[in-house]
């Protein structure tokens, strides 16, 4: 299927399926699709039954595991005869764990929690409810219906229980499931079947059954039959529970259920080679920490000691009582783990190992022992535990301030991020802020520079590598928040110096290609911004970026690994080189990943310390945001921009030395439109038709931004006030998220708009309507979306808010963000810093006059603000 594939991605509270570019898709995926569409639930639940094949996504494997999961608690309650639609289908927190723990890197991983899990699967059983009720056969026939040889375990249960004050020291009895009066579900000693069943052979044959496939290959039930004796309580000895317990794959094949001790089920009494990591560290830590490493022979993750192994060599194997626990003598196992103590001592060099090394041991032991994976235990020492229990729970760290001289408040969770940023350069760790769009990664980067410049002595600079697009919001935000901040900005040609009394230096990735300067310093700290530019290691840009030295690494990103694990590979071999091996030893762990989910519990508990990634739908987050985030997106001129830009500035400054009065009051708005058309594109202006997103910041700004929409899978209202720019808009962003959103203009008819917003509304994954600001600004109900664009201002708060407003009302369950689009160095950046300021204007003046003041000024007023300020980077 390739790229045509379905995927899936989730939401707060939900989850959807669709396809990443439905062209060429096979049948049955597309027939999928359309009943997903439909009713989610339900094919959700039937999806389960179907197989799939090897060219699967790890996104649709995971919803048809969700789906496995719930047929197999079906086919595992041997009453559901009995209970049928009543039947209770509900999930233990140690089974939804299991789940959480080993969830693939899906796109909307990120939402998925108990609540999600646990919605899903009352959804599922209220569906399977839903059909059964209304099935006329048993539920064995409509699972055999559903897939052939899908069987419900049969009405016979076997018990084995501990009896630890009597000679025979554990009990056995064999009952059965029978429905009272009230449909309630009894369970009943097998001998009560033969009285009940009396003079119904057939019956009692069918209740029967299940144990008559285990005698076949079970001498110790054939026995217990033959006898007599299944039918009533009995002792059994630790040879005879043994033999019972070695058996039990067979009676659950026969379709027996076994309720057995939690010990031999979840096997915690069991021989293992154990490994100790990290008991004592070296003060120093980082990549270059050296950790004690040191092996014992385990019972159930505690050691035992020289006396205590032979005592197990010696016995026969079976079971034994050994320091309170029964214990599964093998000898076989236990000659493998003794001889394998010698090669996993070799591992070490003289008992001590490097810090990542050990990271990489807990994830892969057993290949990298040469040990059964069942056979060997990895445990954290007291001096690794604690230090990574300081970097899992930032909200304990001990507070830094970035200083008087540090202009804005950080939120708490935003304080919070700037101590883990501290602790993790302290520590030599590379770290990776992976906060949602809009929580404020930015300030919280400037609150750590901040900080360093006032605390720590000034012998180098850092660097911050970033998309070209952000370089005015990063010197906005600076000057704007850290004022007695030096930095310096290093983009398009000249010759450049390093002086290392500067604080910050400033370059785009594009860059770092073409800067030799940069390559020979060694930074303090090297900072990437949108650091998915760097997902593909193979790239001449990633490259170039890993080659850079510093003392310190830090990635930021609101769309951290959750796809391809290439990507996190390449993340992680830019903070802390080694962590995850080479690229050859990634991709068979990789491998390994697809062949077994198991391990992905354990690659994310070796990177997790390394990710700090805070959510809006947290709700200790969203107890502290406001309902509604506006960011001020600036955006740069093109190079034709700049030029069409100029030259109508200069043309306007000797128009109006010939106009006055009404003629000039017009010349003069009009002139505001069209430099607003040059700011969103140079077509806008020229009424071309091609509009190429490289012409143009603004497009540029919008593709970055609705990237990570469509990563997230949320939904985005774009406001524009100029009708004839929403067609190259619409054709811009279905490239983009790679399907159709929706229009609203003027002209669109009433019935029309009712149809629009029903659809943006409707469970379908629309990603983004685009209105005018003028059409669309009220009356419009669109709480679907939880990102607002202003891509260009109409300079009216009020008029901004209405429009906002669409999205931010009752009914909306998520943070808004909006983003409101400002050219640098242009009348839009000027006008937005008078409103900002208040210096000559009021709200109160904007609501009642929009833009008439600005014809007010003088000739020389009016082009010191038209004209590019700076260098219009």
């Amino acid at each position: 299927m390739n790229d045509k594939r379905l995927i899936a991605y989730f939401e707060e509270n939900d989850f959807h399926l669709d396809f990443e570019g439905r062209g060429n898709t096979e049948p049955r995926e597309e027939k999928l699709y359309r009943d997903f569409t439909e009713n989610k639930y339900e094919t959700l639940f039937l999806f389960g039954f179907q197989d799939l094949d090897d060219h699967s996504t790890d996104s649709l494997k995971f919803l048809h595991d969700i789906s496995l999961r719930l047929i197999d608690k079906i086919t595992h309650k041997a009453d559901i005869e009995f209970t049928r639609e009543e039947t209770d289908l509900s999930f233990t927190d140690d089974e939804l764990k299991e789940i959480l723990d080993n969830v693939p890197f899906l796109l909307g991983a990120k939402h998925l929690n108990n609540t999600w899990l646990e919605n899903v699967f009352f959804q599922l059983s209220i569906e399977f409810s839903n059909i059964i009720k209304n099935y006329s056969g048993t539920v064995q026939e409509f699972l055999s219906e559903q897939k052939l040889g899908l069987t419900v375990r049969g009405r016979v249960f076997f018990h084995l229980v501990e009896n630890k004050l009597d000679a025979m020291p554990f009990a056995f009895l064999a009952t059965y499931s029978s429905s009272s009066d009230n449909k309630r579900v009894n369970h009943i000693p097998l001998k009560s079947a033969l009285l009940e069943y009396k003079g119904q052979t057939e019956k009692l044959l069918e209740l029967l059954s299940t144990v008559s496939r285990a005698m076949q290959k079970s001498e110790l039930i054939s026995d217990l039959v033959e006898s007599g004796e299944l039918f009533s309580p009995l002792k059994f000895s630790a040879e005879d529970a043994y033999c019972f317990l070695k058996e039990i794959p067979i009676y659950e094949e026969a379709g027996i259920i076994c309720r057995i001790p939690d010990w031999w089920k979840r096997k915690y009494n069991r021989i293992s080679l154990g490994v100790s990591i990290g008991k004592t560290g070296e003060s120093r830590v980082g990549q270059n920490a050296i950790l004690s490493f040191d092996t014992y022979i385990a019972l159930g993750g505690e050691p035992l000691t020289t006396q205590e192994i032979e005592f197990l060599l010696q016995q026969t194997e079976g079971l034994v009582y050994l320091k309170g626990k029964w214990v599964e003598v093998d000898h076989k196992k236990l000659q493998q783990v003794l001889e394998m103590m010698e090669t996993a001592e070799s591992f070490a060099d003289d008992g001590y190992i490097d810090f990542f090394a050990a990271l990489r041991l807990e994830m892969d032991a057993a290949k990298q022992l040469g040990l059964p994976q069942d056979l060997i235990e990895v445990k954290h020492g007291d001096w690794l535990k604690k230090l990574l229990d300081r970097i899992k729970n930032p909200e304990l760290i001990k507070s830094i301030s970035p200083g008087d001289s540090f202009q804005a408040k950080l939120r708490p969770y935003q304080h919070i991020g700037l101590d883990w940023l501290h602790l993790m350069i302290k520590l030599g760790f590379g770290a990776c802020l992976a906060d949602d769009m809009g929580l404020g990664k930015t300030v919280q980067i400037i609150a750590l520079l901040e900080h360093l410049r006032i605390t720590t002595p000034l012998d180098k600079p850092s660097l911050l590598v970033l998309p070209a697009s952000l370089l005015w919001n990063w010197k906005s935000e600076l000057d704007r928040f850290a004022p007695l901040l030096a930095y310096e900005v290093l983009h398009g040609k000249g010759e450049y110096i390093i002086d290392p009394k500067v604080n910050l230096y400033i370059t785009t990735y594009t860059m770092v290609t073409k800067l030799d300067v940069i390559k020979d310093v060694n930074w303090s700290i090297l900072i990437l911004d949108e650091a998915q530019a760097i997902k593909n290691p193979a790239a001449k840009q990633t490259k170039a970026v890993k080659s850079l030295k510093a003392d310190s690494r830090i990635a930021l990103t609101g769309t951290p690994i959750e796809n391809h694990l290439s990507d996190l590979w390449s993340l992680f071999d830019f903070l802390n080189c080694g962590l995850l091996g080479t690229v050859r030893e990634f991709k068979t762990l990789a491998d390994q990943l697809r062949r077994s989910q198991d391990a992905f519990g354990k690659l994310r508990t070796a990177v997790s310390p390394f990710i700090l990634r805070r959510l809006k739908t947290d709700k200790t987050i969203i107890d502290d945001l406001p309902d509604k985030i506006e960011i001020k997106a600036y955006t740069n001129l093109s190079k034709k921009q700049v030029v069409l830009y100029q030259k109508f500035v200069k043309d306007l400054e000797k128009r109006l030395e010939d106009s006055e009065g009404i003629d000039r009051k017009g010349l003069i708005l009009g002139s505001l439109i069209k430099l607003k058309q040059i700011c969103n594109h140079p077509d806008h202006f020229l009424g071309g038709t091609e509009y190429n997103a490289t012409h143009s910041g603004k497009f540029s700004q919008l593709q970055e931004i609705c990237e990570t929409i469509y990563q997230n899978r949320e939904r985005v209202l774009i406001f524009t006030q100029f009708k004839e720019i929403i067609d190259p808009l619409d054709q811009f962003l279905e490239t983009i998220f790679e399907r159709k959103g929706l229009v609203l203009h003027g002209s669109t008819q009433v019935k029309k708009r009712k149809e629009l917003v029903e659809r943006f509304s409707s469970d379908e994954y629309v990603p983004y309507m685009i209105l005018s600001l003028k059409a669309g600004g009220v009356g419009l109900n669109l709480t679907k979306a939880n990102h607002v664009i202003h891509f260009d201002r109409w300079w009216n708060p009020a008029v901004e808010n209405q429009a906002t407003d669409r999205a931010f009302r009752i009914g909306q369950t998520k943070n808004v963000i909006v983003h409101k689009f400002i050219t640098s160095n242009t009348i839009e950046e000027k006008i937005d810093l008078m409103i900002e300021d208040k210096v000559k204007l009021a709200a109160n003046i904007f609501d009642s006059s929009g833009e008439n003041w600005i014809t007010e000024m003088s000739d020389e007023e009016l082009i010191n603000m038209f004209r590019l300020a700076g260098d219009a980077l």
